[in-house]
């Protein structure tokens, strides 16, 4: 499992995830079993992973009985495991800022924003900010930045990311960093500020988020 990732996570949690990695489907029987806890703290655990949408539950029929609760890894917990993926985006940036120029660089990095943008774009069509906010954090949670909202001041609300999955492009390519937070703005229609970063040297990366209707 990705270090970086893994350590947000409890030796628990760990094992759980890298259980349902070799073997989806588990039930919680299974899941307690693998981590040597009780049913009740496998639950904990599962319910935890689950509110960070890096597992989900489904049902499946036996011979006799109630369908049995299996437990299976979604799509945004392949993140936690290692791949090169970060490694060759990196070479592939580098490769075209050598043949066209670090502009070219900066226009793919806002192409992909607005492809990102727009796929998620309908999970944020309606609501109150506050509720799209949330929203937001959960589909970042899917990719990997480990997100949640902090406690609303001063009419803003607050963004955090606890982790960033592209930590070595930002390092090498800043201007990612405010790629990202323009396509917050579009895709809440709020103002976006940023305060901490971690590829700065910072714990987290921090966004306050306010209601355009606010600006002086």
């Amino acid at each position: 499992m990705d270090a970086t990732l893994a350590s947000g996570y409890s030796s628990p949690k760990q094992g759980i995830l890298r259980f349902l990695k070799r073997s989806p489907g588990a039930s919680l029987a299974d899941v307690a079993a693998e981590i040597g806890v009780s049913k009740a703290a496998a639950l904990g655990h599962l319910q935890k992973l689950e509110r960070d949408a890096l597992i989900a539950r489904s049902y499946r029929a036996g011979k006799v009985g109630r369908p049995r609760v299996v437990f299976q890894l979604t799509g945004g917990a392949s993140a936690l495991f290692p791949h090169n993926y970060t490694e060759m985006s990196l070479c592939a940036l580098e490769f075209i800022e050598r043949r066209l120029g670090r502009t070219a660089v900066s226009e793919l990095l806002t192409q992909r924003a607005h492809d990102v943008a727009d796929r998620s774009r309908a999970r944020l069509r309606t609501g109150p900010l506050g509720a799209r906010v949330d929203e937001l954090a959960r589909i970042r949670t899917e990719g990997g930045y480990m997100a949640e909202v902090g406690p609303r001041a001063r009419g803003a609300f607050e963004l955090l990311e606890h982790n960033c999955p592209v930590l070595a492009i930002a390092g090498r390519y800043p201007e990612a960093c405010e790629t990202e937070r323009r396509m917050f703005e579009s895709m809440l229609g709020a103002r976006v500020e940023t305060s901490h970063r971690v590829v700065a040297g910072d714990a987290v990366c921090r966004f306050r988020i306010r209601d355009r209707s606010r600006d002086p």
